[in-house]
């Protein structure tokens, strides 16, 4: 029950990283400029959590735990996202998806050197198979030495983003781990947005969809993420994690008429079948008996 309800918990977190982009680009028609918009996300997604918590009672994190999580937020999340962003000036955002889409074989590699993490053929197999659907999902293109750069720096720092938090959320709730790692995230952005300008949405509907970037693209996905990495672990969380540029996709097809080639559905088609063998894999697992 334990690693269903993990991987129910990492598929409700990818289909919600996966509605981003489509928030984003509502937003960016709205009249946000990207500092503006990361500061909101994570500003209002940690005072969303700090309800959360105060409803629940639960203290902050201290010690060195408390300092992992602020690493995580201001260089982990806060880093990811300026080197994601930066890649897509230079380089197309299909090449850009894909070169992201690296973390999992990273978050694998790192996890079986540092977390002994036990390889079988099963993961190689399926992560083979997730790799080559999301290139055939986003379509990559060309793009400059410093946009590929850039995105492979986003997926290097993303897989040591998953490591550190496979470790930390032995330690605390996904509430507690949130809540640190949006504010700290918030404060880098606040103070790079008090620099440039506060562009404040100009529509009703841009307002609407900042709601939906901090509930649903942000305070979910996070949450639903770090407790899911808990359960199954940072290589299966990695891997399942490749259901979001199909949930984008899927999503820019449905609500901007975007016109799904066969070799997308192909990639989208192996990624589902990446995912289920994963799942039908970790359910055979027989449950250790705890001490």
């Amino acid at each position: 029950m334990k690693r269903l309800t993990g991987i129910i918990l990492i598929a409700i977190s990818a289909t919600g990283f996966g509605t981003l982009a489509i928030f984003g680009r509502f937003l960016y028609a709205a009249g946000l400029d990207t500092l503006t918009l990361l500061f909101f996300r994570f500003a209002l997604s940690a005072s969303v959590l700090t309800v959360i918590l105060l409803l629940r009672r639960e203290p902050l994190p201290r010690g060195r735990v408390l300092a992992q999580l602020i690493g995580m937020g201001a260089l982990g999340y806060a880093g990811q996202s300026f080197t994601y962003l930066s890649a897509i000036k230079y380089a197309s955002a299909g090449l850009v998806a894909l070169l992201l889409y690296l973390y999992p074989t990273l978050v694998f590699i790192l996890s079986a050197i540092f977390l002994r993490e036990k390889v079988t053929w099963i993961k190689v197999g399926a992560l083979t198979l997730a790799l080559l659907g999301t290139g055939l999902t986003v379509g990559p293109a060309g793009g400059q030495a410093l946009g590929i750069l850039y995105a492979v720096a986003s997926a290097l720092i993303y897989s040591i983003y998953i490591i550190v938090g496979a470790s930390v959320m032995k330690k605390v709730s996904a509430i507690q781990s949130s809540l640190v790692i949006f504010t700290s995230a918030a404060l880098v952005y606040g103070t790079l947005t008090a620099i440039n300008g506060v562009h404040f949405p100009i529509t009703n509907s841009g307002w609407w969809s900042l709601a939906g970037i901090v509930i649903i693209a942000t305070v979910i996905p996070v949450v639903a993420f770090l407790a899911g990495l808990e359960r199954i672990g940072p290589t299966n969380a990695s891997l399942l994690s490749t259901l979001e540029p199909v949930v984008t996709v899927l999503l820019a097809a449905w609500l901007f008429a975007e016109r799904l080639e066969p070799i997308t559905l192909l990639g989208g088609a192996l990624i589902l079948v990446a995912v289920l063998v994963l799942t039908r894999s970790e359910m055979k697992v027989p449950v250790q008996p705890e001490a």
